[in-house]
């Protein structure tokens, strides 16, 4: 019996009464001894019933217990049999010592006692461990979904079937609302010189096909303006256009071929929130990044991920110069409402960002305003140009460090972010979180990373170079614009390296800006002057083109030996070098900086893509001219650019 009960039938409370009892017969004696004796014969056959029953309970007790016994272990093992989960127990080896039925009949087999997790889930292969240390990892067999819950401590391991309820969570996501926009984005370009009659017909054939498509994949179109269609569909229906790469693109395009221009669209769409606000918003911003981007492409957005598809083309050159004149007078108000104004490129700048910056302290000066280029230290793209300026006093003493710039900053300040439009890519970002009051100016194709909220945006993916619109600005800012020789040739260098020597990227319009700034004096001699290579840097760049190597018949990919550094100007000249040969369409050079990271310059002649390859390497840039940094070894970013290359090239090919 066990200790308490045996002190409920021993206890003190027993003995005492015993003990009184006695004490009382005792004291009756002493008046008669009959009696006396009669308490004690009874206080004996008190004590003798007591034991008799404890010995009674005992064996009643232990009686019941291993009946209790008995019942609980067997409806132990039958629950445990019949639950509606998988109980395993493992060793330290991860082998199975002992699971219910339930795993048996999950996997139909008798028994798995022996057998490693690993080949029983084979997706356990696959996954993170710290994962499975968490505790939860989810898996397929056959058509259902199980959820593995790990005790570690225990070595215990549950598996619950969660068909159901994946299933409803899947069908959940599927029937989300997805919105997007699909735009005509050059269709004034395109119709340009079209009678009526021409014209109607032209959007008659494209909105056929924009239709046709729709229905396609089941989804309502709504035409919002003679170039604009509202699509509403499910995320289901965006995940199967994803996987058909917006086909839509290259139908419109070919089936236009014809025409002097081919009719290109730009496709916005958004899913992945419940907020219908914040869905139209996602939208929104996912047109704009396409049409930032050059157009003849489709932004994504669904939830934090941004995925872009198409951008086969160049981006089309505006005939119109009415969005420059509007920019340049509501640049001219905000330089007039401004305390001061502080002008400022990316790291590492070459002539565009320079050239760019001059021409924006030009028109800053036009209205007496207080205006300074933030740079801090030079490097080998610049330092002729920056000789140049040296000269002109007036000049360099408007160029000041990032801390300097700080110190200056008010709320009335106003930020001018030339050939970027990253924060992560200025020199000084926290300049542009000391003013609410930035304007971003650049020729880039708009990537996912922004500036916040700019106040005014002139980005323009057709231009060869932003000093090609700083230019034009110039021409619409102030009645009387007067350039010295310095400002002058430094913007006409900025266009002239961007577009090597007038050969790439080029329109009517940068002929335009290049002939305004000779009329204002840019001296050409100079700028080639600046552009000369001297002989070391020559046989640098030789030795890096040696290493070339040819892909897919016209992919040129050099990859320098490991520990040889190199600047980032000589590479990316290089890769210029490379598209110079014979067959090649599109080149790649891979060099160690002499940062130490490793930069990736990549070109094209418009055949190929180059900033969609750069982007899934964490880069960016233009179709023709695009660049990334990374860390690492030249071998390993080498080995990932080849599988990129492959994986676009299984997609879509590399080609147009």
């Amino acid at each position: 019996m066990p200790k308490f009960l045996m002190k409920r039938w021993h206890g003190l409370h027993q003995v005492w009464s015993l003990v009184l009892i006695i004490a009382l017969t005792l004291a009756l004696s002493t008046y008669n001894w009959l009696l006396g004796l009669a308490g004690l014969v009874l206080a004996g056959v008190v004590a003798v019933y007591t034991l008799l029953a404890e010995r009674s309970f005992r064996r009643d007790l232990t009686s019941y217990l291993g009946t209790l016994s008995y019942r609980i272990k067997k409806t132990g093992n039958e629950v445990i049999s019949e639950l509606p989960f998988g109980i395993v127990l493992f060793n330290e080896d991860k082998v199975v010592e002992w699971h219910n039925p339930f795993i048996s009949h999950m996997l139909e087999r008798e028994s798995v006692i022996g057998m490693p997790l690993t080949d029983l889930f084979p997706a356990l292969q696959s996954k993170d461990k710290e994962k499975e240390q968490e505790g939860s990892v989810e898996i397929r067999i056959g058509t259902s979904v199980y959820e593995l819950l790990f005790k570690q401590e225990e070595r215990l391991l549950y598996v619950v079937d969660i068909t159901e309820r994946w299933n409803i969570a899947k069908k959940y996501e599927d029937e989300k609302l997805a919105l997007g926009v699909v735009m005509m984005d050059n269709l004034e370009e395109v119709t340009q010189g079209m009678d009526d009659q021409q014209r109607s017909a032209l959007m008659s054939k494209v909105t056929a096909e924009i239709t046709d498509w729709a229905q396609r994949y089941h989804m309502y179109l709504r035409r919002l303006t003679s170039d604009r269609y509202l699509i509403m569909t499910d995320f289901k229906t965006l995940k199967e256009l994803e996987l058909s790469r917006f086909v839509i693109l290259d139908e419109v395009r070919e089936m236009t071929l014809d025409l002097k221009i081919p009719m290109t669209l730009s496709i916005g769409m958004a899913c992945g929130t419940s907020n219908v606000i914040e869905l139209g918003q996602w939208l929104q911003g996912s047109l704009d990044i396409a049409l930032g981007r050059g157009g003849d492409q489709a932004a994504v957005k669904v939830g934090q991920r941004q995925t872009f598809y198409g951008g086969k083309s160049n981006a089309v050159e505006k005939r119109t110069r009415v969005r420059a004149r509007v920019v340049a007078h509501a640049l001219r108000d905000l330089m007039k409402d401004s305390d001061n104004i502080m002008i400022m490129g990316h790291r590492l700048p070459d002539m565009d960002s320079i050239g760019a910056a001059i021409g924006v302290l030009k028109a800053a000066q036009l209205f007496n305003k207080d205006a300074y280029i933030v740079l801090e230290g030079l490097n080998p793209s610049i330092e002729k140009l920056m000789e140049l300026i040296a000269g002109e006093e007036r000049l360099i003493k408007r160029f000041v460090t990032p801390e300097q710039a700080l110190l200056m900053m008010s709320g009335r300040s106003l930020a001018v972010v030339v050939d970027t439009h990253k924060a992560s890519m200025v020199k000084e970002p926290k300049l542009l979180s000391a003013t609410e009051r930035v304007v971003v100016i650049d020729h880039h194709r708009r990537s996912e990373e922004f500036i916040a909220n700019p106040v005014l945006i002139y980005m323009e993916p057709y231009a060869s170079s932003t000093c090609e619109l700083v230019t034009e600005l110039l021409q619409y800012i102030h009645d009387r614009v007067g350039l010295d020789v310095t400002e002058a040739t430094s913007l006409l260098a900025g266009i002239t390296v961007d577009t090597k020597n007038f050969s790439l990227r080029t329109g009517s319009r940068t002929f335009e800006a290049a002939s305004f700034l000779r009329r204002h004096g840019a001296d050409t001699s100079l700028v080639q002057r600046m552009l000369k290579e001297d002989l070391e840097e020559y046989i640098k760049k030789a030795d890096i083109i040696k290493h070339a190597e040819i892909h897919y018949e016209h992919v040129a990919i050099a990859v320098t030996e490991p520990g040889v550094k190199n600047s980032q100007l000589l590479i990316a000249q290089s890769a210029d070098t490379l598209l110079n040969m014979t067959d090649v369409l599109a080149s790649f050079v891979i060099s160690e900086r002499t940062d130490g990271l490793i930069g990736i310059s990549a070109r094209s002649l418009g055949d190929m893509n180059v900033q969609v390859v750069m982007e899934r390497m964490g880069g960016g840039g233009h179709l023709t001219n695009a660049a990334a940094q990374l860390e690492g070894t030249v071998a390993e970013v080498a080995e990932r650019l080849k599988k990129v290359l492959d994986h676009i090239d299984k997609e879509e090919g590399l080609f147009e």
